[in-house]
């Protein structure tokens, strides 16, 4: 028998005092971006996005994944709030619910000073890691959203949003969800229209990053050729490692590395196990793979804290982060690549897509949506003249000619 065996549960336990220490000392100056917290949903189910209730006070809110006491245990220096509205929105009042949703973002900032701090740049981000606030920006979760308006897409730009989920659980009318790949809906656009397009050139000549959580196989490999910037998965894991759909397969994630792009991996257990339960090490087997297929420079941190109804044992809420921290730092992550997940890779990002605005020259898109493409029966046509629709039409143009022909 080996003697002193009754040690080593000692020794594992300030092994793991000395990650878990670690961890912390590093994120005290590289404080964790996360990519995608759907808590402004949880207002609007909880309080009708009533924040002066009592009830709402962000300081001792219970029943959700995310207040300010679990954020500043969990060192989350950065968050991507998501302005979410659901898929039956969509041809309705998903405009008017974005909004809405955008509004609560910035009236968290507004309530809450000491903590947050509402920015739209890269520096705006730095500027608050530096303050010790949460660096709040807002990311738009879903494509139906803009309802296929390039100028609803400039609103929201100028309104603080600065990624755009290109579909939720939906096809758009210019670009396909997830949900094609497993055979639950209907390829329409076989990956991205020619106004899908146009709606991403145009998002790259704002700045405005390109969230391709969500979206099918076709239009996530269609967005990151046709992209001049770097494209993000805001909330997503690895399809090698948990085989649904709505996570990265292997040809994309070289595509990722290959264009410098970012893959924020999503804590539910479903894409992390493929099952109703998970845990701690399983997330960092995500991880784990993405950096070994895709780079160090790929990976992030995409928790979809209250926007999911199961968490992995250990990651229970965001004042978990320092304990996925350590457990990086135990299966030998450096210390440079856990600062390039926390925040450095998402910077990168987001100081290219700047770039990439600040350098483009061309005009603002301003070709509409044919009007065929459009759904609902409750849509008004200003702007589309006869002249102009059957112009997108080319049967239309044809029968038109034909007729015309016929005439004595």
């Amino acid at each position: 028998m080996c003697p002193g065996w009754w040690l080593w549960p000692l020794v594992a336990v300030c092994a793991a005092d000395v990650f878990r220490d670690e961890a912390e000392r590093i994120m005290q100056d590289t404080p964790v971006i996360d990519g995608h917290n759907d808590l402004p949903w949880q207002l609007l189910k909880m309080f009708n996005n009533q924040l002066q209730d009592e009830r709402a006070n962000l300081s001792t809110l219970t029943g959700t994944h995310t207040n300010i006491p679990k954020l500043r245990a969990g060192f989350v220096g950065g968050q991507f709030w998501s302005a979410y509205v659901p898929c039956d929105t969509q041809n309705k009042d998903a405009v008017r619910r974005t909004l809405e949703q955008m509004d609560v973002i910035h009236r968290m900032c507004e309530m809450y000073p000491e903590t947050f701090l509402c920015v739209t740049t890269s520096a705006g981000i730095r500027q608050a890691f530096q303050e010790g606030r949460v660096a709040s920006l807002i990311g738009v979760e879903g494509g139906h959203s803009i309802d296929s308006s390039l100028g609803v897409l400039r609103a929201l730009y100028h309104l603080g949003m600065r990624y755009l989920t290109l579909t939720h659980n939906c096809n758009t009318p210019w670009a396909d969800n997830w949900l094609v790949d497993s055979g639950s809906d209907d390829a329409q656009s076989h990956g991205l229209s020619v106004f899908g397009q146009s709606v991403l050139r145009e998002m790259n000549r704002l700045g405005v990053m390109i969230d391709l959580a969500h979206v099918s196989v076709a239009t996530m490999k269609a967005a990151l050729q046709l992209s001049a910037a770097p494209v993000i998965f805001s909330h997503s894991s690895a399809y090698s490692l948990c085989a649904n759909r709505r996570n990265v397969p292997d040809d994309v994630l070289q595509l990722v590395n290959q264009t410098g792009s970012l893959v924020m991996v999503n804590f539910y257990n479903d894409y992390v196990s493929c099952t109703e339960d998970a845990d701690l090490s399983q997330v960092a087997d995500h991880l784990d793979y993405i950096r070994k297929v895709a780079g160090a420079g790929a990976v992030g941190f995409g928790g979809d804290f209250d926007g999911v109804t199961r968490l992995p044992t250990g990651l229970e809420d965001v004042s978990k982060y320092p304990d996925l921290i350590a457990e990086l730092l135990r299966r030998n992550w450096t210390e440079a690549e856990v600062r390039g997940a926390l925040a450095d890779n998402l910077l990168r990002v987001f100081e290219a897509v700047e770039k990439v605005s600040n350098e483009t020259l061309q005009a603002p898109e301003e070709e509409p949506i044919p009007l065929d493409q459009l759904g609902s029966s409750c849509r008004t046509q200003y702007g589309y003249s006869e002249a102009s629709t059957l112009y997108h039409q080319p049967g239309a143009l044809l029968a038109a000619l034909i007729f015309v022909l016929r005439l004595p």
